[in-house]
């Protein structure tokens, strides 16, 4: 079989991927997408409830968790959320700030998917979906790369590219298969973990959660020194919602976290001012006037707080706001990958120039997006991530061809 020559190839056609062949190809350098899926931009076209959030206005590497929490500073900087939100405009797409600096497309995330391929398209970009990698080596000059599957081939390339995610959602296609090729040509891996997912409890604790499934409150979630200030969830697994998904990438085995609902108020003062409105009524209904009626009842059955109000001391008022505002629940788990956004840990920073994302032992190859250790938080920063590194590694791959 005679090789087919690229400049550049990309194992991943998720956002990463694609916005990397964009900016690889910008100076006419011939770029070849692969990926083993039949349809391009899968992990787009389900984020946001099918409208991704495809960045946050106010990304920082503060947003990031990571080994070196430098190491996102260079991409992040030099491509920022306004880049990409002037890319959207450019292409007509309509978008909305639904809260704390997320932006959703108003109509449908596979508008992302169609402007990502329309600019490759723009560029020459060749795609090939349904293809596996069968094996890389270091050539000479570049790499040399079998395909199987649908694009089946031989490849000779100066660059490589690997932008095929992490784990999470495996039903989507994650194998965590870029840990393979980071393993092959000897960079290290951090400890990786299922990462903005739901976590899940002990019988003892589950019991109570079932009766009050699909309850939803505000709250601030801690563990350790880490808090977030969002909605929760319980559900018949555990507990889910923004907040849990946040805390879920620094919580750990056998630790707590806390939750303190209404955040924000001053519990005891309400409790006081409600009984001294009306004594007779029941704790679990005075509560029921500032929580959820369900969760504020099983807070009153879980803790043993009977009685009216009238009977109820401010002494003993005072310990009731204090666990609805720092109430100790101990996970033992999480649902993992299958429902994990994201993959928290990957390849090892220390390996990788955090400007162009190219390894600094081997020329030519390059590890990007969510493969690398570098993990953003809940609300559009894991794609905010993915444009940046995308474009720096592009950009330094069509410096070369200049």
């Amino acid at each position: 079989m005679q090789a087919e020559t690229f400049d550049t190839v990309i194992l991943g056609a998720g956002a990463a991927g694609m916005m990397c062949a964009i900016h690889a190809a910008s100076r006419g350098g011939r770029v070849l997408v692969v990926d083993h899926a039949r349809s391009p931009g899968e992990k787009i076209r389900i984020s946001g409830g099918g409208r991704c959030n495809f960045t946050n206005t106010g990304t920082t590497p503060r947003n990031f968790l990571s080994a070196n929490p430098h190491f996102a500073k260079s991409a992040l900087g030099r491509y920022t959320p306004r880049d990409f939100i002037t890319l959207v405009e450019k292409h007509g797409i309509t978008y909305h700030e639904k809260t704390l600096g997320q932006l959703f497309c108003d109509h449908s995330a596979k508008d992302i998917i169609a402007m990502l391929l329309n600019e490759m398209a723009r560029m020459g970009c060749e795609v090939r979906l349904a293809t596996t990698l069968e094996g890389i080596e270091k050539a000479e000059d570049g790499f040399s790369v079998t395909l199987g599957g649908d694009g089946a081939a031989r490849i000779q390339c100066r660059h490589f590219v690997v932008a095929c995610g992490g784990k999470s959602i495996p039903k989507m296609g994650a194998t965590g298969f870029g840990y393979q090729i980071a393993d092959q040509f000897g960079l290290a891996v951090t400890d990786t973990r299922a990462a903005l997912v739901p976590l899940t409890f002990g019988e003892d604790v589950l019991a109570g959660f079932r009766e009050i499934a699909g309850v939803a409150a505000d709250a601030r979630v801690s563990c350790g020194k880490m808090a977030f200030d969002e909605a929760l969830l319980f559900t018949h697994r555990g507990l889910s919602g923004p907040a849990i998904l946040q805390i879920s990438s620094y919580w750990r085995e056998k630790h707590p976290i806390r939750i303190a609902f209404l955040p924000k108020d001053d519990v005891f003062a309400a409790l006081v001012a409600s009984k001294r409105e009306n004594g007779r009524r029941s704790v679990a209904n005075a509560l029921s006037e500032i929580l959820p009626k369900r969760l504020a009842s099983h807070l009153a059955e879980t803790h043993g707080w009977s009685g009216t109000m009238g009977e109820t001391t401010d002494k003993k008022l005072a310990s009731i706001a204090a666990t609805i505002q720092g109430w100790e629940v101990f996970p033992i788990g999480s649902e993992g990958y299958r429902t994990a956004e994201v993959t928290l840990g990957g390849v090892d920073t220390a390996g990788l120039n955090s400007r162009t994302m190219e390894t600094k032992a081997i020329e030519g190859l390059y590890f990007i997006g969510e493969v690398v250790d570098v993990t953003g938080w809940l609300g559009g920063y894991n794609f905010q991530w993915a444009w940046a590194s995308g474009w720096a590694a592009g950009t330094a791959i069509a410096e070369r061809q200049a």
